[in-house]
This record gives structure tokens, C-alpha cells and sequence, in this order.
């Protein structure tokens, strides 16, 4: 029997899909290339499961195999390095992708009702990027990833209560080994891409039903167009440029792996983590070791938990958006924040 193009689409239900996304309406106005951003995420989203799950093909997560399967993906397998480079820089572009997506939600106050929900599964779901970037950095077992993760895994130790622990939960036992590998390999390449697919997919959902917020400043003077096809070709468009500069970079700055990961060996000098994770490790540098006679790093500690939940709850605070009003106390302390995260990153690769 012979499938004829016509058979496919009715399998897949191509003609209603695309009568389903001709329906929705997407806003034009001035805030309008914001949009763009959220489809670049999942754009990148799905570069890292695609690459990731190529490099898990040769990846073997022991301390005898870790460093040495990453050397093969690097060294020896056909476009190895090329996978590797893409799956690093491609994540490096998520983060700065959701961030600015984090940031124009906010600021155009699309977390107003009824989409309250829809921000908050977008803030869960940067929490679960972090938690990808963290897990997925001790897996090279280089030197680097070693101390920093052995450092990393420290910080929670200072919480009362349960410091103790969260620490002994991420390593496996008092320092980083073999354990700590199973248990950072197993959350990344199996317990966080379910929890990312899941929370991806009730995001995308809630914006489904709810549709496109515009901003309060905006008012009525704007007009809306059909998302397919026409802000689909926009979307496209921003995944073609974006997957053209993650190339240009992968080709420019291709990731080597340094040295073997040496558990007696002492950490490397001035050894710092990634630059998304800068902000918290310079304000850790610069806060006092004693206030008010509590350990300085617990208070940070707490201080970025209750900025997590307020962070989540900003929906329930801004209660002039709500309303539908411009809040400008929100949008302040958005951009003291937004300064202090540029000039922590700044400081930490500058002193």
C-alpha cells in the first residue's frame, strides 16, 4: 500500500495543528521583539537533549571512565569536539536566553492575572536550568570541575538544620567521588529532563490558553497577527541567527578538556564558577564572615532562598499590576538587580 503526503498530514493531524496555531493571535506593538525569546529558549532546549543525548552514546560516568570518554568525544570520535563544543555554548546561550526572557516578563508585567501560573512554571524552570548547569559541571572530571563542584556542594553546609544535609545528599559522602559522579550523573541526564519536559510543557500550555500578555503601558494601541504563519516566520528566523552565532562560536572557541581530576591534589589558584553562578560566589566573597554574630555565608544562603520565593511569588506582590497599573517600585528594584547582577560578574573576572 502506498503512503501518499496527504495520509501523513492526516495521521499527524498536520491541517489542525496549523488551524490551531492560525488561531491564536499574537500582539504587535513596540515590546513586540521580546517575544522572540521564549521561542530561542526552546529552541536551545532542544539543541541540549539532542547533543546531550549523542554524548551520552560514549560518555561513562566513573572516575576511571569520565575524563577518558571526554577525551575520546574530544580527540578521537567523528565531530566529537564540534557535539561537545555545541552541547557548552549551547547551554551558555540558554541561560542568557531565559534570563532576558525573565527579565522582559517582568518588566512588561505579563505576570498579571490570569498568568500567574504561567510565570511561575517559568521560574521553576530556570531553577531546573541551574540545577542542569551545576550538575553538568562535574561530569568532564577535570580538575576545574572537581574543586569547584567539591566547593559548590560546600556552600549548603552553613544552613541550619538541614546544611549538613543538602551536602551530604549531592556528594554521597564527605567529598567528591565517585558517588557524587553517580548522583550528579543521574540528575542531569535523567531526573532534571524530566523535570524540564514536564514544566516546559505546562509553560507552553498555560500560554496556550491564556495567550500572549501585553504590556500595561501599551494600552489598546497595538494590533495582533496569526502566529502561523505569520510570527512562526519570526520565530524561525531568530532560531536560524541563533543557530548561525552558536556555530560562529563553537568554530571560534572550541572547549578542550584540562587536566584529569586529582582528589589530592590542591585546588587551582583563583579558580572561580561560571559566570551565571558569579553573582552569588561574589556576593559570598564580599559579605562580612560574621553579622550581627551569624555566619555570614548562612545569611547569604537564606538571603537567596527568600529571593527564590519572592521571586515566584511576584505575581501575588505587585499589587498594582494586578490591577493593571504601572508599579514602578517593582521595575526599580528589577534594575538595581539587574545592575548588581552585571557589575558582581564584572568584579568577579575583574579582581
Amino acid at each position: 500500500m502506498k503512503i501518499l503526503p496527504e495520509d501523513i498530514k492526516k495521521i499527524l493531524s498536520i491541517d489542525k495543528a496549523l488551524l490551531f496555531l492560525s488561531e491564536k493571535r499574537v500582539p504587535i506593538h513596540r515590546h513586540t521583539f521580546w517575544y522572540l525569546f521564549g521561542g530561542l529558549a526552546l529552541f536551545l532546549i532542544i539543541i541540549q537533549f539532542l547533543t546531550g543525548m549523542l554524548l551520552l552514546v560514549y560518555y561513562s560516568p566513573t572516575p576511571g571512565g569520565a575524563y577518558e570518554s571526554i577525551d575520546y568525544i574530544t580527540t578521537r570520535a567523528t565531530f566529537g569536539w564540534f557535539l561537545r563544543t555545541i552541547h557548552h555554548w549551547s547551554a551558555n546561550l540558554l541561560i542568557v536566553v531565559v534570563l532576558i526572557h525573565l527579565a522582559s516578563t517582568f518588566f512588561m508585567k505579563a505576570y498579571r492575572q490570569p498568568r500567574q501560573f504561567t510565570w511561575i512554571s517559568g521560574v521553576i524552570t530556570l531553577f531546573i536550568l541551574f540545577g542542569f548547569c551545576f550538575t553538568g559541571s562535574l561530569l568532564p572530571w577535570d580538575t576545574t570541575a572537581y574543586f569547584a563542584t567539591q566547593i559548590g556542594t560546600e556552600i549548603p553546609r552553613s544552613l541550619p538544620i538541614i546544611g549538613n544535609f543538602l551536602t551530604h545528599l549531592l556528594r554521597g559522602s564527605d567529598f567528591i567521588g565517585e558517588e557524587s559522579l553517580k548522583r550528579f550523573s543521574a540528575l542531569h541526564v535523567s531526573i532534571l529532563p524530566m523535570m524540564l519536559i514536564g514544566f516546559t510543557v505546562i509553560h507552553l500550555i498555560l500560554n496556550q490558553i491564556h495567550g500572549t500578555s501585553v504590556p500595561v503601558r501599551t494600552g489598546d494601541n497595538y494590533r495582533t497577527v496569526p502566529f502561523y504563519p505569520s510570527f512562526l516566520y519570526r520565530d524561525l528566523l531568530s532560531w536560524t541567527l541563533a543557530g548561525i552565532l552558536l556555530v560562529w562560536i563553537c568554530l571560534i572557541f572550541p572547549i578542550i578538556p584540562g587536566a584529569k581530576a586529582d582528589p589530592y591534589s590542591s585546588a587551582p589558584v583563583g579558580i572561580k564558577p561560571e559566570w551565571y553562578f558569579l553573582p552569588f560566589y561574589e556576593t559570598l566573597r564580599l559579605f562580612p564572615s560574621t553579622i550581627f554574630s551569624l555566619n555570614g555565608e548562612m545569611v547569604v544562603n537564606m538571603f537567596v532562598g527568600l529571593f527564590g520565593f519572592v521571586l515566584v511569588a511576584v505575581p501575588f506582590i505587585d499589587r498594582k499590576a494586578i490591577k493593571g497599573e504601572v508599579s514602578r517600585v517593582p521595575d526599580l528594584v528589577g534594575v538595581i538587580l539587574l545592575c548588581y547582577f552585571v557589575i558582581s560578574i564584572i568584579l568577579a573576572y575583574t579582581t
